[in-house]
């Protein structure tokens, strides 16, 4: 279903049931990246997931690396100037499908080849491969293009049995990375369905690798508090997947954001998964619906809505980043993809929602709209970001060009959404380094 149409419907939700929604506060971000577009003209270019990696020598040098899904990656730097452009791999064959750029973090200090190496790992939907890129501090220092290519060429297909089914597109979709002790792992979802599977990197003479670690299948159906059974919107022969994930790494905890059901909470365990717990429902979670074969999308029955959802999402639930500060405080942020909003959750405990914030427009940006993508980091960043910073994709960026509809990202201040509340959000930019989370 489309981020409009989802607008919509969670309007029209919430007028049949009467429920409220939070007021979220508004922020506006500081820079934005130049718009790219869908088209052929735009090279198929789709924004869609950023990271942020931070130069160890003067993070005012740090760089923002986004997906464009077939268009590859972009890098930027702080001011949201291109750097950098990587295409995402041509097709292997006639009838197979190309590479497809989805979800990328960054993971620090791999040994790669007998050095420390940052990576930027992404995951490819289109060959259901994950792609790793050597981050070169030098190259940034000096203004040459930051990012290489040290995947394995013998890359095997994270879900797919064979070749064949790979061009079936049940591929790698969200990706979230971490390190733990001397290992360094990505956690990968696989489109149209609810699995997640657990992959260790490995060094494979000079080059990075990946083998599978454990695996785990979210529900595909859900028994409601009235009894009755419920299965969440998908089109013919899917189920509730997941893309949005963040992986806590001081406290070893997977949230996942399951697009038409809400968020999971995961505990990671000596490489495995732990019993998932959902912490909060998208406000759709439990309406029925039917399939419109024609329209090719879901049609939700606002009207009979049982009123199972939640209060602070609404469909999709995308994005999860989190802000670390002393002491397990912080904040486990998720873009509700529905509404135009993000919702703040404390780190620590049962993770008690704190407030809903958008990012709306102003002089120097305009707002975001239907955000997929999300990345915190609670570090200063030179003059530009001295608190920290949030990126966040924008579906919708303004003016449009003609009939293109263009997509960016957008970088806000964290002290702006810190203050934007009633009660301030923490600003701890000492208490944790993303190179040396233990």
């Amino acid at each position: 279903m489309s981020a409009s149409a989802l607008s919509t419907l969670t309007a029209a939700l919430l007028m049949v049931t009467g429920v409220s929604a939070p007021q979220p506060v508004s922020v506006s971000a500081r820079v934005e990246t130049p718009a790219v577009y869908d088209d052929e003209a735009g090279g198929n270019a789709d924004a869609d997931d950023p990271a942020v990696w931070v130069d160890p020598r003067d993070p005012g040098r740090s760089l923002v690396i986004a997906t464009l899904k077939e268009a590859g990656l972009d890098v930027y730097g702080l001011d949201g100037k291109r750097l950098q452009h990587i295409a995402a791999p041509a097709a292997p064959g006639e009838d197979a499908a190309p590479g497809r750029f989805n979800n990328v973090d960054v993971v620090y200090g791999f040994e790669l080849g007998g050095r420390k190496t940052d990576l930027a790992l992404v995951s490819d939907r289109g060959r259901d491969r994950i792609r790793a890129y050597a981050i070169d501090p030098a190259a940034v220092a000096a203004g040459r293009p930051p990012l290489k290519d040290v995947t394995v060429a013998d890359a095997a297909p994270v879900f797919s049995a064979s070749e064949a089914e790979v061009d079936d597109q049940r591929t790698a979709y969200g990706l979230a990375a971490f390190s733990d002790d001397d290992h360094a792992y990505a956690v990968v979802s696989r489109r149209s369905e609810t699995r997640v599977r657990l992959l260790r990197l490995e060094d494979r003479g000079g080059r990075v690798g990946y083998k599978s670690e454990d695996t785990l299948d979210l529900p595909a159906s859900f028994t409601l508090p009235n009894g009755s059974g419920w299965t969440p919107c998908a089109d013919p022969g899917d189920h509730a997947q997941v893309e949005g994930m963040v992986v806590d790494q001081e406290e070893n905890v997977l949230y996942a954001a399951q697009e038409d059901v809400g968020l999971w909470r995961v505990d990671l365990d000596d490489e495995e998964f732990g019993r998932p717990k959902l912490i909060d429902r998208v406000r759709e979670y439990g309406t029925p619906w039917t399939y419109d074969a024609e329209e090719e999308e879901c049609v939700i029955d606002t009207a009979n809505d049982p009123g199972f959802g939640g209060e602070h999402l609404s469909a999709d639930a995308e994005g999860a980043t989190i802000y670390h500060a002393a002491d397990g405080k912080g904040y486990l942020l998720a873009s509700s993809q529905g509404d135009n909003t993000f919702a703040v959750y404390e780190r620590q405990g049962g993770n008690a929602y704190l407030g809903s914030f958008a990012v709306t427009d102003s002089a120097a940006t305009d707002g975001v709209q239907h955000s997929d993508g999300a990345a915190v980091v609670n570090v200063p960043l030179g003059r530009s970001f001295p608190k920290g910073l949030l990126v966040t994709h924008d579906g919708e960026a303004a003016p449009a060009d003609g009939e293109r509809e263009g997509t960016d990202f957008k970088f806000t201040r964290w002290d702006a959404v810190a203050g934007a509340f009633s009660k301030p959000l923490t600003i701890d930019t000492k208490s944790f380094d993303p190179r040396d989370p233990d």
